[in-house]
């Protein structure tokens, strides 16, 4: 299969929608940013290029000033609180999961309070109040909580559920995290993104692409070339900052 095969349900479902003058609603997470790498610098080279803002979930307890300095050089970047420490406090024999119910529920909220404390007070205006979990997991106890520490959103993945506070997921990982843990077959990862955008024609929320640069091959960097050259070919395609989509939701009562 082409090149052009592959990417060609994504470039009907976008023609499909522009004669409906529907526009196609993306957005761009990628997990896990602590400090300057060359992946960070491609992600952000290659998000620049393009003009998708990309919203970075950043691990609080182990970054500091050296990540700030290199996003002082990337304006579409934005910061969003990933946990605390991206520490594992279930057993062996369950998921892993920071926000569990493994510990008292007060020194998890303190975690997340201190933060994002940490990440506001490095990136300032660049900051976003969105608690991203580690693994896309939370006590669901915990979330009628994040709005009274200073939360404004959280994002996980999947279709959201309804929450004190706006919830703003991910939907499609172009990861295979329980195969090759390499980027996922680039005609499926097509496929889905079609689907969703139908899903988002239809009422349904953006797409939202997850992303993990400290991990991908050079599959996943080819593949995101792909897609931000699929989309930038239409008008009708817009990437939407994080903080457009949470003050859709907010507005919505979402």
């Amino acid at each position: 299969m082409t090149s052009d095969q592959i990417w060609q349900p994504l470039v009907e479902q976008l023609a499909r929608g522009q004669r409906a003058g529907r526009k196609a609603e993306f957005w761009l997470r990628d997990d896990d940013a602590v400090e300057p790498t060359p992946a960070l610098d491609r992600l952000l080279d290659l998000t620049g290029e393009f003009a998708v803002p990309v919203t970075l979930a950043v691990i609080p307890a182990v970054t500091d000033e050296k990540l700030v300095a290199r996003l002082d050089e990337a304006p579409h970047a934005t910061v969003a609180i990933h946990g605390w420490a991206h520490r594992n406090h279930a057993p062996e024999d369950q998921k892993k999961q920071e926000l569990g119910p493994h510990r008292p529920r007060e020194a998890v909220l303190d975690d997340l309070a201190r933060g994002l404390s940490h990440i506001t007070g490095l990136h300032g205006a660049r900051a976003v109040p969105m608690l991203v979990p580690p693994w896309n997991r939370i006590d669901a106890g915990l979330v009628s909580d994040l709005g009274s520490i200073g939360f404004a959103a959280l994002s996980v993945y999947g279709p959201p559920k309804p929450a004190s506070l706006p919830v703003i997921n991910s939907n499609v990982d172009i990861m295979d995290w329980h195969g090759t843990r390499g980027c996922r077959d680039h005609g499926l990862l097509v496929q889905a993104i079609a689907a969703q955008l139908q899903h988002a024609f239809d009422g349904g929320e953006p797409v939202g692409l997850l992303t993990h640069h400290l991990v991908h091959d050079e599959s996943a960097w080819l593949f995101l070339e792909g897609l931000f050259t699929v989309t930038a070919q239409t008008e009708a395609c817009a990437w939407l900052p994080i903080r457009t989509l949470i003050g859709r939701s907010a507005g919505s009562g979402k």
